[in-house]
């Protein structure tokens, strides 16, 4: 029944995406992939659907081996992506997380996008996982913030991360934070704030609402990206 159910949720997926128009904002893919630049994406959980209705062709997506990973897996494939998953040697705390992301790594150097969903699997809301910042740094490649806001959209929301589904024949606004690239030196950690503040500055940009329900900015985090806009 499950796997059943999964299909039926991404052939869903994927006749909504096939009505939709896409606008896009702020795009820089072009200069990257000009100059040969790796990039990744890092989105809301609560955006996922919404990803998958724009996402490039063989785009990478880290999926656990847990049953609701297993869903998730139909709807990647018939949207064009490439589940990467974890050994299932890896015991069942992690999910095989930490090989999964290895092997998304390996994804993006060899050329492909990747995306990561970067509150998830359970939040906090709007709060960014180291993840995306080890998987930049680890494959050379650049971060895109990234707010996909459907103008019509259906929002689940008891859920933790409220998520949203666009409705047929809606547009999809395809917002990019300018890309950021982890510098010498830096920390882990300090990238990964970088991070969580283009993505906090963008969903109050393009989506001012459901921003309030994301995890507020953390005092330290707002005096550095007032320094970083007085550069």
């Amino acid at each position: 029944m499950r796997t059943f159910v999964a299909w039926l949720i991404a052939f869903t997926v994927w006749g909504i995406r096939y009505t939709c128009r896409v606008k896009v904002y702020n795009e820089s893919r072009p200069e990257l992939q000009a100059g040969a630049t790796r990039y990744v994406y890092a989105v809301l959980h609560a955006h996922q659907f919404a990803a998958l209705m724009v996402a490039d062709k063989g785009l990478g997506a880290m999926v656990s081996r847990s049953a609701d990973g297993e869903m998730i897996v139909p709807t990647l494939k018939v949207c064009g992506c490439i589940p990467v998953r974890g050994s299932s040697g890896q015991g069942t705390a992690n999910r095989g997380g930490r090989n999964a992301l290895q092997n998304l790594v390996q994804h993006v150097i060899q050329g492909r996008t990747a995306c990561l969903t970067v509150d998830g699997p359970r939040g906090p809301r709007g709060r960014v996982h180291k993840g995306i910042a080890e998987l930049a740094r680890k494959s050379d490649a650049v971060v895109l913030a990234t707010t996909i806001i459907p103008r019509r959209r259906w929002k689940i929301v008891k859920a933790w991360d409220r998520l949203q589904i666009p409705k047929p024949f809606t547009t999809l606004e395809l917002h990019f934070s300018a890309p950021i690239r982890h510098r010498e030196n830096e920390s882990l950690e300090a990238f990964r704030r970088r991070i969580q503040r283009a993505i906090w500055d963008l969903e109050q940009t393009t989506d001012p609402d459901e921003a309030e329900y994301s995890e507020p900015r953390l005092p330290e985090d707002a005096i550095g990206s007032a320094t970083q806009r007085a550069a």
